[in-house]
């Protein structure tokens, strides 16, 4: 009899050290997701209903499928096309807010796409891959690519040009040697911006 309480105790204390391991390994999973995605975790988790599980296993997911991918270099000729390409459409937004993210959008999906990822034509599949590499900044992306298919004033289209501004950089200056990482460019090379991403539009703007 005190055999069998004996095997009983050990096999009870054992199921308890699995179930609590699993749980500090799901948890140490689960900070680690966090800490990499930041606030696109957030968003899993919402689109998620709140289901934190069900939005880590997306993101984990994600995280097989695109972490061990290599960004390419740009070359020099191809940085400076992208950046002339980036200035002319801001300066675009002042007469054709539309024309201006649509083109924003084309242009961010061909330079992620030369830079490694996915193409532009998955947007979900791009939009994926860049989340493993470069989280804090894809939201902005996202609100250009609403955009460019009619879906926003042109405040929502403003906003969406200057937030989908920081990956635009980070997929620019992000290169092998480069010093000047995240250090935003502007158009006239003295940090201003077309006066259209700047300012707010008036009551009454066109869409």
């Amino acid at each position: 009899m005190i055999t069998i309480v004996v095997i009983a105790v050990v096999v009870i204390a054992a199921v308890i050290l699995f179930i609590v391991g699993r749980g500090r390994i799901r948890a140490d999973g689960g900070r680690g997701l966090k800490h990499r995605f930041g606030p696109e975790y957030e968003r899993a988790v919402a689109a998620h209903d709140g289901d934190t599980n069900a939005a880590e296993q997306e993101l984990g997911e994600r995280v097989k499928q695109h972490a061990s991918l290599k960004e390419q270099p740009l070359s020099p000729e191809d940085l400076a096309r992208y950046r002339a390409q980036w200035a002319d459409i801001q300066e675009e937004f002042v007469e054709s807010p539309q024309q201006a993210v649509t083109a924003a959008d084309a242009l961010i999906a061909g330079l992620a796409r030369d830079r490694g990822f996915p193409d532009g034509e998955r947007f979900d599949d791009q939009i994926a891959a860049l989340s493993v590499h470069h989280a804090t900044h894809v939201e902005g992306y996202r609100s250009l690519h609403t955009a460019a298919h009619g879906q926003g004033d042109t405040e929502e289209m403003r906003e969406a040009m200057l937030e989908a501004r920081s990956l635009f950089e980070t997929l620019v200056t992000e290169q092998a040697g480069d010093s000047d990482q995240h250090r935003p460019s502007s158009p006239d090379g003295n940090g201003h911006w077309p006066l259209a991403l700047n300012r707010r539009p008036t009551k009454g703007s066109s869409t």
